[in-house]
C-alpha cells in the first residue's frame, strides 16, 4: 500500500514538473509553424479584410502618443511616458488577431522554410502583398482623418504633425538600421506569444514599447505618421515613400526573416539532424 502511494506521489512529482518546465524550442518552433500554415491557407477576401482592420487599429498608436505628448509637461523623463502610447495599436492588433505584415515577416516563413517548394512560396508572397497593401491603405485613411478633420484639438494634430517630422527625418539608411531592429523585435514577440499565456499583454506592451523608445522604424506605424505630414503638406508623398516606406520596409523584413526566423528555425533544423 506505501509502495503504491510512493508511486503514486512520485507520478504526481513528475507530471507537475513537466507542467512547470520551459517549452523547448522545438515546441514554440512547431506552434509558430502551425499557426503559419493556418495564415497561409486563409482566402484571399479574409485576410484583406483583417490587413485593412489592422492599418485601421494601428492608427490608435499615432493618437495615443500624440495626445499624451500634448498634456504631458515638456521634460527629459517625457518620452518615457508618452512612448507608452506607441504600444496601443499593437496590442489591440495582436490580441485582435487582426493581420499586421511585420508579425507576417516571421510566420508565415517557417512554412517556407519547412518546405522549401514554389506552392508555398507564392502563398507567402500572396500573404505579404495583400496584408501589406492593406495595412497600409488603412493607415492612410486613418492618416487623412486625422490630418483633414476637426476631430482633434489643434494642439493635438500638431503633435502629429511633429511625431511624422521625427519619423521622416533620419537619413533612409538609418531607417532601414533601424527597421531591421524593429523587425527583429516584431518577430522574436511573435516567437514568445504561443506559450505567454497570462503574460501576453505585458510581451506585447514592453516589446513595442521598447521599439516606439528607441524611435525604431515600423513600417506601417511609421507610415502613419508620415502620412499625416503628407496629408498636411509639409512632406510630398514620393519623399514618404522612397524615403520612409520603402527603407522602413526593407529593413523590417530583413529584421524578421533573417535574424530570427532563419536563426530559430535553424536552431531546430540542426537539432533533428542531431
Amino acid at each position: 500500500m506505501a509502495r503504491a502511494e510512493d508511486t503514486n506521489t512520485e507520478e504526481s512529482e513528475d507530471a507537475e514538473s513537466k507542467e512547470r518546465r520551459s517549452p523547448s524550442s522545438k515546441v514554440v518552433h512547431d506552434a509558430v509553424l502551425a499557426e503559419g500554415f493556418e495564415e497561409l491557407e486563409r482566402p484571399t477576401s479574409a485576410l484583406a479584410w483583417s490587413g485593412l482592420a489592422a492599418g485601421l487599429s494601428m492608427g490608435l498608436s499615432l493618437i495615443a502618443e500624440g495626445t499624451l505628448r500634448t498634456y504631458v509637461p515638456e521634460a527629459n523623463w517625457a518620452p518615457l511616458v508618452t512612448r507608452l502610447g506607441y504600444s496601443v495599436g499593437f496590442i489591440v492588433v495582436i490580441l485582435g488577431r487582426q493581420q499586421l505584415f511585420t508579425e507576417n515577416t516571421l510566420t508565415p516563413i517557417l512554412p517556407l522554410l519547412e518546405r522549401k517548394d514554389r506552392r508555398t512560396f507564392f502563398s507567402v508572397l500572396r500573404l505579404w502583398i495583400i496584408v501589406l497593401v492593406t495595412n497600409l491603405f488603412g493607415g492612410m485613411v486613418v492618416a487623412f482623418a486625422l490630418a483633414k478633420t476637426s476631430a482633434f484639438d489643434p494642439d493635438v494634430r500638431e503633435a502629429f504633425v511633429k511625431l511624422g517630422r521625427e519619423a521622416l527625418s533620419p537619413s533612409a539608411g538609418l531607417i532601414l538600421l533601424r527597421g531591421v531592429l524593429a523587425g527583429w523585435i516584431i518577430a522574436l514577440l511573435v516567437w514568445l506569444l504561443p506559450f505567454a499565456e497570462v503574460a501576453r499583454l505585458w510581451v506585447i506592451l514592453i516589446l513595442t514599447y521598447l521599439i516606439g523608445l528607441a524611435k525604431l522604424s515600423h513600417v506601417i506605424a511609421g507610415s502613419i505618421e508620415v502620412f499625416v505630414l503628407a496629408a498636411c503638406g509639409h512632406a510630398s508623398w514620393a519623399s514618404v515613400f522612397s524615403h520612409y516606406i520603402l527603407p522602413a520596409l526593407a529593413g523590417n523584413v530583413l529584421g524578421g526573416v533573417a535574424l530570427v526566423a532563419f536563426v530559430n528555425h535553424a536552431q531546430v533544423a540542426a537539432g533533428k539532424d542531431d
